[in-house]
């Protein structure tokens, strides 16, 4: 269903499965209170409405920005062309929302193979037939008409994907990922400028601690009940973690030149046998869109060239650098587990909240996210979203690497379909937490998990470190 960032599409149609919790209350895997906010079905589909059209009005954005040559073009043999991403949004949309929950005959059956992401790998999908820009407008504005209606008249109760308006959810999350994958794309290309936001507001340079301390012990991690949550956040269960030391923000562009100003990519002390051999094989020697010139660093965002500003995190790091640099630095990237426990745990209530900043929904104030600025906060900002243990932007402006695999929770159970989470379980993917400043608010909250190959860059991610507690 998503795609994220990440080098292979989640994008299949329909299928079955079991497990998503119904709705809202108390989570049974641990007798915690959940911290979900009961709404009534009427609020639900006033949320489905408006992430829909949230959604909506950014995917538009980002395809009528430019002309149709840049639509119809691969810019990067990672990506799909931008047409492709306007259709499948359409197709998913109309293959969940039309066909499955209001049992409607299929508008387009004969493209359903071109825009299933995994039947084309993304550089075979140039050579489809696909859908001219104006046709693929036409058809995606067909969908979502009739599925207005649709969300009108559905009842959100009765059954898994209907329940608190959980299909309407996670066809506005599928939306938003793409959009995200789709500023990958914007990134990619070459040529002038299209896209403009204004920049975060500056904040004083962070002179607060460098590291927090999260105390060891129990705490409760995933979800059984948040009503939109995906299947490989659930269920919610009781994890142990020894206590851990972690950056209060993340790693910034001045402290990861010092690392290769050092030499950090022409030691291989500091280097996984697969990453060492990735930096050599690609003549890597920093982040993806870095050049030197002269004594600075220069990059390249969004068609725009600039200094690399030295108090922004750093971005679009693969797993290999990220984990090189923290054994530069005598540290290690955290474990999935720790940084959940430091973005989610509260010692006064010993519980785990929704976001760092409690259970209330995102907002300005908190985090980095939507698309509302085209770059990272510089590091420190964001105070009133800080976590209780406080720690900083853990929730929007770079996705964090972590040190895990993506393997599923124990009790998991696919739903509503297998190629969504269960097909990319194993070593082969590392999990990224926290979102980006690309990703929706719909799209992120403190359970979410992202994932994908470790040699990955175009994608907006960065990392902090942590270190054991000394014994």
């Amino acid at each position: 269903m998503t795609d994220p960032a990440f080098d292979t599409d989640r994008g299949a149609g329909p299928g079955t499965g079991t497990g998503l919790g119904t709705g809202l209350g108390v989570d049974t895997s641990t007798g915690t209170a959940d911290p979900t906010p009961s709404l009534d079905a009427e609020a639900f589909r006033d949320r489905a409405l408006n992430t829909l059209v949230t959604a909506r009005e950014r995917t538009t954005l980002l395809t009528s920005c430019v002309e149709e040559p840049d639509l119809t073009a691969q810019h990067s043999p990672l990506m799909s062309p931008l047409v492709w991403d306007l259709a499948h949004i359409g197709n998913q949309e109309e293959q969940w929302l039309l066909r499955t929950v209001a049992g409607q005959e299929a508008i387009r059956p004969e493209i359903d193979s071109i825009y299933d992401a995994f039947e084309h790998p993304r550089s075979e999908r140039p050579s489809l037939p696909l859908l001219a820009p104006r046709e693929a407008r036409s058809y995606a504005a067909d969908v979502r008409g009739r599925v207005l209606d649709v969300l009108e008249r559905t009842a959100f109760h009765g059954t898994r994907l209907t329940e608190a308006g959980f299909a309407f959810g996670m066809i506005a999350q599928h939306e938003q990922q793409h959009d995200e994958t789709m500023l990958i794309t914007h990134q990619l290309r070459t040529g002038p400028p299209v896209l403009t936001t204004p920049d975060p507001d500056p904040v004083p340079l962070f002179t607060g601690p460098v590291e927090v301390l999260v105390p060891g012990g129990p705490f409760t991690m995933g979800t059984s009940t948040e009503p939109w949550a995906l299947d490989n956040e659930r269920p919610a269960h009781r994890r142990e973690v020894a206590p851990f030391h972690i950056d209060t923000t993340p790693v910034t562009n001045a402290a990861y030149q010092a690392f290769i100003e050092d030499g950090g990519y022409d030691d291989e002390r500091w280097w996984e046998p697969a990453g060492w051999a990735h930096v050599r094989q690609h003549s890597l020697h920093a982040p993806l869109f870095w050049r030197r010139d002269g004594k600075q660093w220069l990059r390249r965002r969004f068609g725009v060239t600039e200094v690399v500003p030295p108090d922004e995190p750093v971005l679009h790091v693969c797993w290999y650098e990220a984990d090189a640099y923290a054994r530069w630095a005598g540290r290690r990237l955290p474990s999935e587990a720790e940084w959940e426990k430091a973005a989610r745990y509260d010692p006064a209530g010993d519980r785990s909240t929704r976001y760092p900043w409690g259970d209330a929904d995102p907002a300005p104030e908190h985090a980095n996210l939507g698309q509302r600025h085209l770059r990272p906060a510089p590091a420190g900002s964001y105070p009133e979203g800080e976590s209780p243990l406080g720690v900083r932007q853990l929730i929007g402006d770079v996705w964090e690497w972590t040190a895990s695999d993506f393997l599923p929770y124990p009790g998991f159970r696919t739903f509503p379909y297998k190629e969504y989470s269960e097909v990319f379980f194993g070593p082969g993917h590392k999990v990224l937490r926290g979102g980006s400043f690309a990703v929706d608010a719909v799209a992120c909250r403190g359970t979410f998990r992202n994932w994908d190959l470790p040699i990955r860059r175009q994608i907006f991610s960065g990392f902090r470190t942590a270190r054991s507690v000394a014994v």
